[in-house]
């Protein structure tokens, strides 16, 4: 648990600085509320089981990527409308980051899962089962942004982040696939590694 409130002390900090006038408070809550949700269910159930240094480290980057976007909401990441500008951009491009990271992370939190929990026998099915919760995952989030534009109305702009982007909901889902895929791609490996190490210390 000591090494866990390390994590989760720099998102309570980051979440405290961002409630510091964001620029709409119920847009802010709707974006930080996963990365609150996923903390409390991590200290919960820390005890229980445990993910390698490599995953908390993500988990508190994607945390981080989305409290920003609480705090400016993802249209207006000043950065982002700053590479905008330079680049003579269409749009700000922040929101695909974050659902870049919305397949990215989730990925290796569930591979993670899956293999420490022993869930599934063949190692050729893991990829493919990992991609498609990160996709369901990705389209249950657009779902949602569906439903508080239907509840909201013009209030609800600021969450979904469209820019004028008719295909805004399809190019997220792409950011997701491609954040997930490339998660397995690249890291899997390095996380059997961490993994083991992990297990050999416990």
């Amino acid at each position: 648990m000591k090494k866990l409130s390390i994590y989760y002390s720099i998102v309570i900090i980051a979440l405290i600085i961002s409630l510091i006038k964001p620029k709409d408070y119920f847009t802010w809550f709707l974006e930080v509320i996963p990365a609150i949700v996923g903390w409390i269910i991590l200290i919960l159930t820390h005890k229980r089981f445990e993910f390698t240094r490599f995953v908390y480290i993500l988990i508190v980057i994607h945390s981080l990527i989305l409290i920003v976007g609480g705090h400016y909401t993802y249209a207006e990441v000043p950065l982002f409308n700053w590479i905008r500008d330079y680049f003579d951009l269409s749009r700000n491009y922040y929101d695909k980051v974050g659902h870049f990271f919305q397949g990215f992370v989730p990925a290796l939190i569930v591979r993670e899962l899956f293999l420490k929990l022993k869930a599934i026998n063949k190692r050729g099915w893991l990829f493919f089962i990992c991609i498609s919760i990160c996709m369901f995952i990705s389209s249950f989030y657009e779902l949602i942004e569906w439903f508080m534009a239907v509840v909201q109305g013009q209030s609800a702009e600021a969450f979904l982040g469209l820019q004028g982007d008719e295909w805004d909901a399809q190019s997220d889902m792409l950011m997701a696939l491609i954040g997930s895929t490339l998660a397995l791609i690249i890291f899997s490996r390095y996380q059997d590694k961490k993994i083991q190490s992990l297990d050999i210390k416990v």
